[in-house]
């Protein structure tokens, strides 16, 4: 695992330099179909993160944000999101980070064994990485999770909270938040990073896809955490929604999401 996750950072480090050149600089903003943003930082940055990791593992196959699947039937893929947060990156404030993953596919099913969260403008910078059977890091530091078993003692973050309100299993959710001790809204990458670090304990997430958080799964399971979609289904390419546990609060949590459908609540996309 460590070749993959060495050559990983390497390329977080490839896109990181990218990142530095154009943040608070002048470049043309686009949007895709869905009116989410994309800028030349955005393409830039994951071509130099497939150079890097293309030229290791020539065999591999990848799945990118902006340039799509190549090699995607191959066994391992690089699951790729070069700027997750390019609204933030416009409008220039540091909330944003580069996901990369790699997935081996396998029976019974496809696994996520690495992964690697870098955050460079924000605090100073953040990277978390993680490989399977290697656990996980901070900015080179073991990371794991809380202890929190209880929910009275829990901080729960809500990511995209419109459009878990608009859903019908959102009833449950606002008893839950009466339940817990303190509740947050870090979204993208930060919550991730607070509950693999042990500073919150459990996460609520719609309205995403598997390059927002692939990398962040392997990331939390190596810091002794759990993570599913939100009806407790497994993360996996369509994943549209997470339900993220320090690992002790799964089944306190649970019956508040159980009314949770996939196919009915995720929204399309």
């Amino acid at each position: 695992m460590q070749p993959f996750l060495d050559k990983a950072v390497e390329a977080a480090r490839a896109a990181e330099t990218i990142i530095r050149r154009y943040y608070h600089g002048d470049f043309e903003v686009e949007h895709k179909a869905d009116a989410s943003p994309v800028t030349i930082a955005d393409v830039e940055c994951e071509r130099a993160i497939k150079a890097v990791l293309s030229e290791a593992f020539p065999d591999h196959g990848f799945q990118g944000e902006e340039l799509g699947r190549e090699q995607a039937d191959a066994d391992y893929v690089w699951l790729i999101d070069p700027i997750d947060g390019t609204k933030s990156f416009v409008r220039g404030y540091p909330f944003f980070s580069t996901q990369i993953a790699l997935l081996k596919k396998g029976e019974p099913r496809d696994e996520l064994i690495v992964g690697v969260s870098n955050a460079p403008l924000f605090n100073g910078g953040e990277m978390a990485c993680a490989a399977k059977g290697l656990g996980a890091t901070l900015n080179g530091e073991p990371i794991h999770t809380s202890d929190v078993d209880t929910l009275a003692k829990t901080s729960l973050s809500l990511g995209n909270i419109a459009s878990l309100a608009a859903s019908p299993a959102w009833a449950p959710v606002g008893k839950l938040i009466g339940q817990v001790h303190r509740i947050r809204g870090y979204g993208d990458f930060y919550h991730y990073h607070l509950l693999a670090s042990g500073r919150i304990d459990a996460i609520l997430e719609s309205d995403l896809n598997i390059l927002d958080i692939a990398a962040l799964t392997v990331i939390l399971r190596e810091a002794g955490g759990d993570i599913t979609e939100l009806g407790g289904g497994a993360i996996d390419l369509p994943t549209r929604s997470v339900f993220a546990t320090n690992g002790k609060l799964r089944d306190a949590i649970a019956p508040y999401v159980a009314d949770w459908d996939e196919a009915r609540d995720a929204p399309a996309g």
